[in-house]
């Protein structure tokens, strides 16, 4: 099935980010601790956060490809957006430490002024990280992942941390010491708004929620098919990566069964070719005129 492997090909993503991540977290921390910068340290840390992330996405992809079996008949698509949820406590714990840090050091600063190495460092990050959001936002959509699609525009607010830390230790060098620790506070905030981001969407999703906006761009999609008399109940969710739109349409009453099943054959494949990764149930009602 096409579905399973998009999911096996995002896993290219996943290990493309936990490699650069892993690398840039050794880095950063090293280069930060070394050259006197709390701010790079911060962005370290953040980095580290996104190693859990892309592992809870990997292994939520690697899970989600199971087949269906007896006890998950609509297989394990949603594992993935476990991981995801998952993950987003893990960042929102390391986000608070985070803040923990540059509130100590901004109440008891420390006068070394960071070395210009770190901001190099800093500088180079966000134009590793741009690259690999770019990579990853193009595999996503491609084979139309959310958590890859999340993974990416994580990737993009971390080449924006890492912009925000190297101004920040560009100040301090310049002689505005502050400015490093308070930049480490803002990386921490940024973290733990990024896990509520990723949380909110997450639990969005398990909770069976659904875009009203897009539920009324296939709602429209259905009235528009030849045969179709009246919509009268529509209902979608998202399961993993795959859409399930359950329907009701009244159809003229004196059609043969073979007429009503080419009706819901034309919605089907509407919705599929709005929606690839989608399962569309319709059921068919006679259309009676009141009174």
């Amino acid at each position: 099935m096409e579905l399973y492997t998009n999911l096996r090909e995002g896993e290219k993503g996943a290990w493309v980010s936990i490699c650069i991540y892993l690398l840039l977290t050794v880095f950063k921390l090293i280069t930060g601790f070394l050259g006197s910068s709390q701010a790079l340290q911060a962005d370290g840390l953040n980095n580290f956060t996104d190693i859990i992330a892309s592992i809870a996405i990997l292994i939520g992809l690697r899970i989600s490809q199971k087949p269906p079996d007896e006890q998950h008949q609509y297989g394990h698509l949603r594992a993935e957006t476990i991981a995801s949820l998952v993950a987003a406590f893990i960042m929102a714990f390391i986000g608070i430490q985070v803040i923990i840090q540059a509130i100590q050091h901004l109440a008891h600063p420390v006068n070394e002024t960071p070395s210009f190495l770190t901001a190099i460092v800093g500088l180079v990050s966000a134009v590793v990280m741009y690259i690999v959001y770019r990579y990853n936002l193009k595999l996503g959509t491609r084979i139309n992942s959310a958590a890859l699609k999340a993974a990416a525009y994580d990737n993009r607010s971390d080449a924006l941390v890492s912009i925000g830390a190297t101004i920040g230790i560009i100040g301090s060098i310049l002689g505005f010491p502050l400015l490093d620790g308070i930049t480490a506070l803002l990386v921490g905030i940024i973290i733990i708004y990024t896990a509520y981001s990723i949380f909110h969407d997450a639990a969005f999703t398990l909770s069976d929620g659904f875009n009203v906006e897009e539920a009324e761009s296939l709602s429209t999609i259905v009235r528009l098919v030849d045969g179709v008399d009246a919509l009268i109940d529509f209902k979608a969710r998202m399961h993993g990566n795959l859409m399930f739109v359950d329907l009701t349409v009244t159809v003229n009453p004196d059609l043969n069964v073979i007429e009503s099943h080419r009706i819901t054959e034309e919605i089907e494949q509407r919705i599929m070719k709005a929606k690839p990764f989608s399962v569309v149930l319709v059921h068919i009602e006679p259309h009676l005129n009141d009174g």
